[in-house]
């Protein structure tokens, strides 16, 4: 079939716009995030930018956002936690709308005293409301080495998933009246930070600052997404993260991290809801 100019030419520019529209991102800390806070507590440690540090001290903490916007995507990377006593300290890896009626997925890793284990918590907020909190003791200690976080997200479901194994699935329920993220483009951040108000034992232990600087590592950073431009997404289908779901392997995974290291569900907790718990829970 020979096609016209004009034809040929509408063909380049929507090869085009999609090329630039579906990013993937192999992970450059110099091109792809900037270190908005800290002042000067967040490095980049290699030519390459591939390992990044941020650090806590008593005056601040520090921070880095991706340069793009997406609506829709999977986002990883690896983290080497604050070792020995964190407790106080917070260390993220999450997306984030701007605004009061904000949209957030987000990984907290909750520090804690020598010799005890890291909370790590999750949280779903769409239109500014949270109160979906799933935490989790690890099966391993993530100060020793590098271990892969990732976040899915898509029109069905959001997906966490630790070292490959989904921990906890959170689908869209829009049917049954629940608020799904699905309108507002988000970043991807990252932080460390003190909360010893609430972080550890609900505020009980607090951070000991002679044992600052704190740092946390990140390393091989990935994005794909589908990038917010000029107020479009454009987003097709044959990205395997768009329409991936929790297979049944996956699901047996992921009965086993709850069962085994699952410390905290909101949908089990009646004393906090003593009328029923929230609707997606059932």
């Amino acid at each position: 079939m020979k096609l016209s100019c004009g034809t040929r030419f509408a063909f380049l520019v929507l090869f085009l716009f999609a090329a630039q529209s579906v990013a993937v991102y192999a992970g450059s800390f110099h091109k792809d995030v900037q270190i908005h806070w800290g002042d000067g507590r967040g490095k980049v440690r290699d030519r390459d930018g591939k390992l990044l540090s941020l650090s806590l001290d008593k005056s601040s903490g520090s921070g880095f956002q991706s340069h793009q916007e997406f609506l829709y995507g999977k986002a990883e990377v690896q983290m080497k936690l604050v070792p020995g006593n964190s407790a106080g300290t917070v260390t993220t890896f999450y997306l984030k709308s701007p605004g009061t009626t904000w949209d957030e997925i987000d990984f907290e890793f909750l520090g804690n005293i020598s010799g005890h284990p890291y909370t790590l918590h999750t949280n779903v907020y769409t239109r500014g409301s949270g109160d979906k909190e799933q935490q989790f003791h690890l099966w391993f200690d993530p100060t020793k080495n590098f271990h892969t976080y990732c976040i899915t997200w898509n029109p069905q479901r959001i997906i966490f998933t630790v070292d490959g194994i989904p921990i906890r699935e959170f689908k869209n329920s829009e049917s049954m009246g629940v608020p799904f993220p699905k309108n507002q483009p988000m970043r991807l951040y990252a932080s460390l930070w003190e909360a010893e108000h609430w972080a550890t034992r609900g505020g009980l232990e607090k951070t000991d600052w002679s044992k600052a600087p704190f740092t946390a590592f990140y390393r091989n950073y990935n994005v794909e997404g589908c990038v917010w431009a000029n107020g479009k997404s454009f987003c097709p289908g044959n990205a395997p993260w768009f329409t991936q779901k929790v297979d049944p392997e996956g699901q047996k995974k992921m009965k086993w991290a709850q069962s085994k290291y699952m410390i905290y569900n909101y949908c089990t907790d009646k004393r906090r809801f003593p009328q029923g718990v929230p609707a997606v829970c059932t």
